[in-house]
Formats: C-alpha cells, structure tokens, sequence
C-alpha cells in the first residue's frame, strides 16, 4: 500500500477558474472529515469543495472509499478524483478540491480534467511512500549477552528500535513481516538458541 509522503495545496488556474487542492493524510473518517471542514474554512466563498477519501487496508477488505461531487454536475469532480487516487494505490488519504469560478464554463469533459489534473498535480508534488506492515519482536538478553547481540543486531540489516534497561536488557526489533523467519534463523544463529522473539504486534512503516 502506499500513502502520501507530507500533506500540502496546490492551486492552478483554467479558463480563469480558480482549483485549489489540499491533501491530508488521515487513518480514519473523523480525521478526513476534519480535513474537510478546514478546507471549507479557508475557503468559504469557494463555489464548490469537492472530496474523495480511501482509507484503511484494501488486502483485508477494510477499505473505505468515498467522493462527493459537491454540487458540480455528477461524476465530473469527486468521481475523477477518487479514481485518481485508486489508480496511485494510495491509502489513508483525503483530497479536497475548492473551486472558484471564473465566469467561463468547462463542460463536463473540462472539469473532469480539471478536477483529476490539480490532484495528479498536487500527489506529485508532495510524493508517495509505501506503507509496509512490519512485526515488533522483543528480545530479553541477560546483561553479558547483551552488548554483543545490540552490535550485531546494528550491523544487521534488521531495525532495532528500542532498548530497555531492567532485570534484563529488552531490545525492540522493527520486522517486515515476510522478514520473521529470516529473523528468528538469524536470531537463533547468533544466539544459540538461548534468546526468543516475543511478538509484540504489528508497526506499520513508511519507506520510499
């Protein structure tokens, strides 16, 4: 899955209209809805705001997908909109574009464009990363075990995240999940068998 690197707006101008896209990355629909509202805020003499929004996992079909055309004629705006942002795979997104307008019309072909250009416009500008599931693994080492496996755990191509002081030393390993057997062989090797991985859960990370 991928997601937006950084939120932003971007505006263009044709035929004198005026397009301004925000878009926001959010995990929920408060948070998009949120998104919208403020968009509205910044723009109350704006004509139009037209949305569209995906949110959630598609692979475990707990995906949300909406568009609001907002009063433009059916299917010329959040439509575009939305199938922009399902062609990107993208997720945990929300796009709202304010129109303002110039006195010419556009036809339906003509917004259709202009609609799916300024968010095409606006997704490249602020770039995409990919959206990885990983495992945190958590290690218990007794304390003269622990300073050679946090050197070799650092000179893995593994991510070590945290590490925690107590009885034992705790390390916190970032895992991608096609990554865990990999990680439990290698973790074995090092160890002799003597040190378990503890699930702790999933992380998501975003990588480019």
């Amino acid at each position: 899955m991928r997601v937006i690197a950084r939120d932003g707006v971007h505006e263009i101008e044709i035929q004198r209209s005026r397009f301004r896209c925000a878009v926001a990355r959010v995990t929920d629909v408060d948070a998009a809805s949120a998104v919208i509202a403020r968009a509205r805020k910044a723009g109350p003499d704006a004509g139009h705001h037209c949305t569209a929004l995906r949110i959630g996992d598609a692979e475990a079909g707990r995906l949300v997908a909406r568009s609001n055309d907002d009063g433009e004629p059916g299917g010329t705006a959040g439509v575009p909109m939305l199938e922009i942002l399902a062609r990107r795979e993208l997720t945990d997104v929300v796009a709202v574009v304010s129109r303002w307008f110039g006195g010419i019309k556009l036809g339906a072909g003509g917004l259709v464009r202009a609609y799916s250009g300024v968010l095409a416009e606006t997704l490249d500008l602020l770039g995409e990363l990919r959206r990885v599931r990983h495992r945190e693994l958590l290690l218990a080492v007794p304390h003269d075990r622990a300073g050679r496996l946090e050197h070799d755990l650092r000179g893995s191509p593994y991510r070590l995240r945290d590490v925690e002081y107590g009885a034992d030393v705790t390390f916190a390993v970032v895992v991608a999940e096609a990554e865990v057997p990999a990680f439990e062989a290698w973790l074995a090797a090092r160890s002799g068998g003597a040190v378990e991985a503890l699930d702790a859960g999933p992380r998501d990370l975003y990588l480019p």
